[in-house]
C-alpha cells in the first residue's frame, strides 16, 4: 500500500543522498534532459540541479523507474558549440521534469515504454496535471506485464517525439 510506496522512496532517496544513483537512473536523467533540451522553446542548456525524488521498482517484467528532477538553465545557449564552462545563470529559470521509465530486463535494458513532463514546478503541483501523470505513470510502470505487450498505449507517440 501507500506505506510501502513511501519506504520504497525514502529508500531510494537515501540511496541517492549517498551519491550512489542507480545506473538506470542515471541514464533517466540523461534521456529527461535530453527530451527537454529536444523542445524547440528551449533555448538555453540546463543541466540537472537535484533528484527531488526517486522511485525504483522491479516486478517481473522489468524495472520501473520514476524521477523528479529539478534544472538550472546555464549561459549556454543550446544550438552553440558544446562548451565545457556552462555556469548556472544567477536566478535561474528551475523547471522541473517528471520521468517515468519502464526498462525490460535484458543485459542492456531496452526501454519498454515511458512518460515526460517537464514545466514550472508549481504547473506540475496543480492536480489535474499530477493526476495525468500518476495515471501515465502507471500505464509505462505497467508496460510489459500483459499478454498484450506488443502495443503499449503512448509507447508511438512518445518514440517519434511527437508533442504530448
Amino acid at each position: 500500500g501507500a506505506g510501502m510506496r513511501l519506504w520504497v522512496a525514502l529508500v531510494a532517496l537515501v540511496a541517492l543522498a549517498a551519491g550512489g544513483q542507480a545506473p538506470l537512473q542515471r541514464r533517466v536523467v540523461k534521456e529527461a534532459l535530453e527530451y527537454f533540451h529536444g523542445r524547440s522553446n528551449v533555448r538555453f542548456l540546463f543541466r540537472e540541479r537535484a533528484v527531488e525524488a526517486a522511485v525504483e521498482r522491479e516486478d517481473a517484467s522489468g524495472t520501473f523507474v520514476q524521477l523528479r528532477l529539478s534544472l538550472a538553465q546555464t549561459t549556454c545557449r543550446k544550438r552553440a558549440p558544446p562548451r565545457q564552462n556552462c555556469r548556472v545563470v544567477e536566478n535561474p529559470r528551475q523547471p522541473t521534469c517528471l520521468a517515468c521509465y519502464k526498462f525490460d530486463r535484458s543485459d542492456v535494458p531496452k526501454v519498454l515504454d515511458k512518460y515526460h513532463n517537464c514545466g514550472p514546478s508549481h504547473h506540475l503541483a496543480a492536480k489535474e496535471i499530477r493526476q495525468r501523470d500518476e495515471a501515465e505513470c502507471r500505464a509505462v510502470e505497467e508496460a510489459g506485464t500483459g499478454t498484450d505487450a506488443l502495443y503499449l498505449p503512448g509507447m508511438f507517440a512518445f518514440s517519434k517525439g511527437l508533442p504530448a
